[in-house]
Formats: structure tokens, C-alpha cells, sequence
């Protein structure tokens, strides 16, 4: 099953997308961590992107595209994929479109998590990343980790450039004016699955399991 997840950023994609690997074993296509570590290993295209990132703003579409489509082809990704992060604009869902048509594949669902704003801020601002092993944490959900210590290895967390409070309320505003309309791009195609985002991890995943087995 090939399936993508919408939602602002802090909605809870990654999480959910992690429960689908796990019982499913789908391919994770997630343009983020393909854009993080390109940062972290100052390629040329990371550094370009950084300057986007740490904003909160959108890396141009060329540069996403031709990643997704090129990942989209590794073998993976024959059994299954869950798409996150992308597409961010209805440009890029139409360009997924002629790039899933030229490699025979299809979109099964679009879930989208829904969660509402305030939510979210206090999320991201509360998100910690562990330096050495990338693992991510939250400080309020996760009290154990307010010492600024890794539970996974012990290494130091820190708070990602776009992270702060400025940069993800800038960040929410990109996705309300660019990726929001996706919402109503993908419903008219029949395939968007809504799902409330605000309850428990588990809980969320427990419609994502019904949308996956329906």
C-alpha cells in the first residue's frame, strides 16, 4: 500500500509513520530526514537547503522533486511507501502525480492528522534532538529528557535552529498558505483520510491501522 501523510509540522507524522514501519514494514520516504542529512553532511545541496530550513521556509520544488522521485525507485519501495513531508504545495502533489504515473505507481490514501495550532506550537517548541544518535524527544511529554540528556545513548539534546518559537510560527504560516490546500486537492480525488491528531500516539494510530486495513 503506497500511502501519504498530511499535516502541519508537530502533527505527529513522523511518530505515526515510525507505528506504520514497524507493523507493516512499508519504505519511509520522509524528505526531511533526506534534507537533514544532507546538512549534516555539508553537501552541496544541504547547504543550499539549510538556508531555507532554518527559516522555516519551503526548499524549492526542483530540488525536493527529483529526490522523491529518485527515492521512489529504490527497491524499498516496491512493497509499500508512506510519503511525509511531501508534497508541500498543490505544484509539487501535481509533479508526484506525473512522477508516480512514469514509475506504474498509485497513491492508496492521503491521511491527514489534524491538530490544532496552539497545540502544535507548544509541541515544536518543546522538541529536542539528540546530537549523536538523532533520536527526537519532547521536554514536556517527555519530562526525563529536561536534564538535556539522551535516555537512548546519552548524548546531549538541543534544540533545532527551526525549532524556536519565532521559526515555527513561521513555519505553521508557510504550511497554512502552501501545504493546506492539499487538503482539498486530495479530497477531491477521493482519496484524503482524515484523523484527529490531538489524543495519544497510540490513539491516532489506532485509525491510521483501520484506514490501512480497510
Amino acid at each position: 500500500m503506497n500511502i501519504m501523510l498530511l499535516g502541519a509540522p508537530g502533527a505527529g507524522k513522523g511518530t505515526q509513520a515510525a507505528k506504520l514501519i514497524d507493523a507493516y514494514g512499508f519504505a519511509h520516504i520522509s524528505t526531511g530526514d533526506i534534507l537533514r542529512k544532507s546538512v549534516a553532511n555539508k553537501t552541496p545541496l544541504g547547504m543550499a537547503a539549510k538556508g531555507y530550513m532554518d527559516k522555516g521556509e519551503l526548499v524549492p520544488d526542483m530540488v525536493v522533486i527529483g529526490l522523491v522521485k529518485a527515492r521512489l525507485q529504490e527497491p524499498d519501495a516496491e512493497g509499500g511507501f508512506i510519503l511525509d513531508g511531501f508534497p508541500r504545495t498543490v505544484v509539487q502533489a501535481d509533479a508526484l502525480g506525473t512522477a508516480l504515473d512514469e514509475l506504474g505507481k498509485k497513491l492508496d490514501a492521503v491521511i491527514s492528522i489534524e491538530v490544532e495550532k496552539d497545540a502544535l506550537v507548544e509541541r515544536l517548541t518543546a522538541r529536542r534532538t539528540c546530537k549523536q544518535c538523532g533520536a527526537i524527544f519532547n521536554v514536556v511529554s517527555q519530562p526525563e529528557t529536561a536534564n538535556g540528556v539522551c535516555p537512548a545513548c546519552g548524548g546531549e539534546l538541543m534544540q533545532r535552529d527551526d525549532d524556536t518559537v519565532a521559526t515555527v510560527t513561521n513555519r505553521l504560516d508557510v504550511y497554512e498558505r502552501s501545504t493546506a490546500p492539499l487538503i482539498a486537492y486530495y479530497a477531491e480525488k477521493g482519496l484524503l483520510r482524515p484523523v484527529n491528531g490531538n489524543r495519544a500516539a497510540d490513539d491516532v494510530f489506532g485509525d491510521v491501522r483501520a484506514i490501512v486495513e480497510a
